[in-house]
C-alpha cells in the first residue's frame, strides 16, 4: 500500500475512531464465513430500533406533538418535512419509519403519513444527485456525466413515478383507504413479535428519558440500515453480475430482477451498486437499465411496509400498501410503453448532463421545492 494511503488511513482513524471501528466491523462481518451472522445481526438491530422507536415515541408523544404542530402547517408542509428530512439524514427509510412511529401515536394523520412516506422516497433518490453535483464542483477533473450520470437517471425515474403517485394517491386516499385497510387487515401481527425487546426498551426509556430514547432509536435505526448496506456492499457480486448481464436486455425480466434484489435485501444501495460497474463501463445502456431501476424503486418500499407491520399499525400498513400499489401500477404502465417512456427520460437526462446551467438550476430546484413546501405555510400562517 502506498505510504500516502497508509497515512490517510491513520488520519481517518484518528479523526473518526467510531466510524473507523464501525467500518472495520462491517468489513469483518461481510466475510463469507461471517456474512450470515452479520446479516442476521443487522436485521436484529433494525428490529430492536423499530421497537425502541415505538416505545420512545409513545412516551414522548406530548412533546413530539407540540414540536410537530409548530413545524408542520397542513399536509403540504408534511411532504416538505419528509423530503427535506431525507436530505438531512441521507436516508429515506429512516424518515419513513419516523413518520410511521408518529402516526401510531396520532401525531400524523393518514394523508400526512402518505405524503411523508412518498416524500422520503423523493428525497432519498435526490441525495445521489447532490453528492454527484458536489463531487463535480469540487473536483473539476471529473466530468458532469461521470459525477452524476447514474444518480441523475435514478432520480428522474423516481420522480417520474412518485410525483404523479403522490398527487393521485393523496387525492384518492379518502376513496381507496377502506379498500386497502380491508386488503391489509391480515397483515398486522396479532402477537407482539418484538415483545422480547420490551424490558430493554422500557429500561432505556426510563433511564434516559423519552426524548433521548427517541434520538437513540433514530441513531440505532440509521446505524442498522447503514450496517446492512455496508455488509451487502462487500459481498462478492461477480457471479451476480454475470447472471444479470444477459437478462437486463429483456424489459420485464430486468424489472423483476430489480424488484426482487431490492425487495429481498431491502437495500436499494446494494441493488444499484451491483449494476453500477456494468453501467459505468458501457456494458449496459440506459434504456436497458431503466426497467431495473424502476423495479428497485418499487422494492425499496418493502422495508417501510415491514416497519408498519411490526409497529402493529393497520391503517399505517394500508397507507404504505396503497402507495406501493399505485406506484406498481404506474410503473407497469410505463413499462408497457417502454420505448416511448425511455426516450423521454433519456432526452431529459441528456439535456441536464449537456448544459451545466440547466443542471445547476435543476439541483437548485430540488433544494427549493421541499423547503418551500415546508416554510411557505409557516410564513403564511
Amino acid at each position: 500500500m502506498p505510504v500516502s494511503l497508509v497515512v490517510e488511513s491513520v488520519r481517518s482513524e484518528e479523526a473518526h475512531p467510531m466510524r473507523f471501528r464501525f467500518s472495520q466491523l462491517a468489513d469483518e462481518l461481510s466475510s463469507s464465513r461471517l456474512l450470515p451472522i452479520g446479516a442476521a445481526g443487522a436485521i436484529l438491530l433494525f428490529l430492536f430500533a423499530v421497537q425502541l422507536l415505538g416505545t420512545a415515541t409513545d412516551a414522548a408523544a406530548p412533546l413530539l406533538e407540540r414540536v410537530f404542530l409548530r413545524v408542520v402547517v397542513g399536509d403540504a408542509s408534511a411532504l416538505g418535512l419528509s423530503w427535506s428530512g431525507a436530505y438531512a439524514l441521507a436516508n429515506g427509510s429512516v424518515v419513513a419509519a419516523l413518520a410511521l412511529s408518529l402516526f401510531t401515536v396520532d401525531i400524523v394523520s393518514a394523508p400526512q403519513l402518505f405524503l411523508m412516506v412518498a416524500g422520503s422516497r423523493l428525497g432519498a433518490a435526490a441525495i445521489v444527485v447532490f453528492i454527484g453535483a458536489l463531487d463535480y464542483l469540487q473536483k473539476e477533473r471529473y466530468s458532469l456525466q461521470k459525477s452524476v450520470s447514474m444518480g441523475l437517471l435514478t432520480f428522474l425515474l423516481t420522480l417520474s413515478v412518485y410525483l404523479p403517485v403522490t398527487a393521485f394517491g393523496y387525492l384518492a386516499l379518502p376513496y381507496l383507504g377502506d379498500s386497502f385497510r380491508a386488503a391489509s387487515r391480515g397483515w398486522t401481527v396479532s402477537a407482539d413479535p418484538l415483545g422480547f425487546f420490551d424490558p430493554l426498551t422500557a429500561t432505556i426509556t426510563n433511564a434516559i428519558g423519552p426524548v433521548l430514547s427517541f434520538l437513540v432509536a433514530v441513531g440505532v435505526l440509521f446505524a442498522s440500515l447503514k450496517l446492512f448496506d455496508r455488509i451487502l456492499a462487500n459481498v462478492d457480486t461477480a457471479t451476480l453480475r454475470k447472471r444479470f448481464f444477459s437478462r437486463l436486455q429483456r424489459t420485464w425480466v430486468s424489472f423483476a430482477i430489480g424488484l426482487l434484489v431490492t425487495g429481498v435485501t431491502t437495500s436499494v444501495a446494494f441493488s444499484l451498486g451491483v449494476i453500477v460497474p456494468l453501467y459505468n463501463r458501457g456494458y449496459v445502456e440506459r434504456e436497458e437499465l431503466i426497467p431495473y431501476v424502476l423495479g428497485a424503486n418499487i422494492g425499496t418500499l418493502i422495508d417501510t411496509l415491514v416497519v408498519a407491520v411490526f409497529l402493529e399499525s393497520a391503517v399505517g400498513t394500508a397507507v404504505v400498501l396503497e402507495l406501493l400499489a399505485i406506484a406498481t401500477l404506474l410503473t407497469l404502465g410505463a413499462l408497457l410503453v417502454h420505448d416511448t417512456y425511455s426516450r423521454v427520460i433519456v432526452a431529459i437526462d441528456e439535456r441536464l448532463l449537456e448544459d451545466r446551467r440547466v443542471f445547476l438550476a435543476f439541483v437548485l430546484f430540488l433544494l427549493v421545492v421541499p423547503l418551500a413546501l415546508l416554510l411557505v405555510p409557516l410564513a403564511v400562517n
